[in-house]
């Protein structure tokens, strides 16, 4: 792997072909400066934004090509696309502030085909300041999670272990917002309302959310309901 792609005391053990030629996304290095000044910048100056983690799964999704997890029965909603309000979900994927995707070029295609226009950082940058506790060391008494229950039940339990704070270094996520498991696109009113009643209540500044594709309904509005609101997609 090329050393422009290398993020801070992390290893990327299985990387495509992409990260072997500096010239697919020479401004890496750059951008990753530049991503870490924005969040920080906005933590300081409480702005709220939202940034978007576009994947392959939401591009099927957001066409409703019925493959993996966009597949009506399997994970991210029980009905049939003519039965959700797939519009609303499309229309709200275009009203955040920052958009991630991979730096290869078929998501970069996908990318386009959704947005009609270029992202504004590599995703590569959450995974990799997620893993190098980035965010958990220059933040560590302000972070919230959202996500599913199954998960967060999971994070909940760890975190009475001191090994796994040790393991994260921070002591306490702020607070533990919860979403369905499974077919949570079918539930988009219900789970928008007990967030918003979750979040007028919480005391973190940011928060690292996992929603999987019911994001794209949701994700913009969350803002209004917290002035201040740095939202990561990790999931």
């Amino acid at each position: 792997m090329e050393e422009i792609y290398k993020i801070k005391n992390t290893s990327f053990i299985k990387h495509g072909d992409v990260y072997e030629d500096k010239s697919n996304y020479p401004e890496f290095q750059e951008k990753l400066s530049n991503f870490k000044n924005l969040i920080e910048d906005n933590f300081l100056n409480s702005l709220g934004k939202t940034f978007y983690k576009f994947g392959d799964g939401d591009y099927y999704f957001l066409k409703k090509i019925k493959f993996g997890s966009a597949r009506p029965g399997r994970r991210a909603l029980k009905k049939p696309y003519f039965l959700i309000p797939h519009r609303k979900f499309v229309k709200g994927a275009k009203l955040n502030d920052y958009y991630l995707n991979k730096i290869d070029k078929q998501h970069q295609g996908m990318f386009y085909e959704i947005f009609g226009r270029s992202m504004d950082f590599p995703s590569e940058f959450v995974y990799g300041l997620t893993a190098n506790k980035w965010f958990f060391k220059n933040f560590p008494h302000d972070i919230g999670l959202i996500g599913a229950d199954v998960k967060i039940q999971i994070i909940q339990r760890l975190m009475e272990k001191d090994e796994y704070k040790d393991y994260l270094n921070l002591e306490k996520f702020n607070d533990y917002i919860s979403i369905p498991q499974n077919f949570a696109v079918d539930k988009l009113s219900k789970i928008e309302k007990n967030i918003k009643a979750s979040l007028e209540l919480s005391s973190s500044k940011i928060f690292l959310v996992g929603m999987g594709h019911v994001k794209s309904g949701l994700l913009h509005k969350l803002k209004a309901y917290k002035k201040m609101f740095n939202s990561l997609m990790s999931e």
